[in-house]
């Protein structure tokens, strides 16, 4: 599987290099930044996992991220946020986001499941990572959701959530739920995009906390429902 790093710490960059060296055979490549990164695209024509920062001097990974995909259909994309992980609220099952220190095991479990999806196959985040990331970064916009024939749009001011919309009508903290409930989604962000209208004023880790865990009570209600 062919890898492409981007990272503005050379000394980081290349402890990455160096694990996936000693723990996978993938072929690897570091750049420091996204003009060495479009650089890099235009000279392979393959590319199957992008691990990228976030955003550094020369690097915006949400933006590279949907440019490269463009080049390289199928690729997966994995990031490095400015935070560290004690700041991150909500664990996340097969998480793609990885705050430092960074966790190499679920770092390696990542990139192992990126080498077993299937050609072609749609990068799908857990949306409470997604969100969780936006909103440490403290991002502005809208985090433009969607699973299957469903789509969703969650707004952010300052790394707040202010409102959420689906197609299904919801909105407000009803349709943020709904969202939440879709767990494994196909994301794009827009920071030019805004809200007319505030609908969630609560913080957003309790409002993302609230959303979960109503996700798995309605879960285990509609399981015990199905048992009886």
């Amino acid at each position: 599987m062919e890898l492409l790093i981007v990272h503005r710490d050379a000394d980081l960059g290349g402890q990455l290099v160096q694990m996936v060296k000693d723990y996978t055979a993938h072929h690897c490549a570091l750049v420091e930044s996204d003009a060495a990164a479009m650089q890099w695209s235009r000279r392979h024509s393959r590319c199957s996992l992008l691990l990228t920062q976030l955003e550094a001097e020369g690097i915006d990974g949400l933006v590279l991220g949907g440019t490269l995909s463009e080049t390289f259909p199928g690729l997966q994309t994995l990031f490095f946020p400015a935070y560290t992980s004690s700041e991150q609220r909500l664990e996340v099952a097969e998480r793609k986001v990885f705050p430092e220190p960074i966790d190499g095991g679920a770092l390696l479990a990542a990139m192992k499941k990126a080498e077993n999806a299937t050609a072609g196959a749609p990068d799908l985040f857990h949306v409470v990572d997604v969100l969780q990331m936006c909103c440490l970064s403290r991002r502005d916009g809208a985090v433009q959701t969607v699973k299957g024939t469903q789509s969703g749009i969650v707004f952010l001011r300052s790394g707040q959530i202010v409102h959420a919309e689906t197609t299904a009508a919801a909105q407000g903290k009803a349709a943020l739920l709904e969202i939440i409930g879709w767990e494994f989604v196909e994301f794009a962000y827009d920071r030019v995009v805004r809200s007319s209208v505030e609908t969630i004023s609560i913080p957003w880790d309790v409002a993302l906390i609230e959303g979960v865990t109503k996700h798995k009570q309605t879960t285990l209600a509609q399981q015990m429902h199905h048992q009886a």
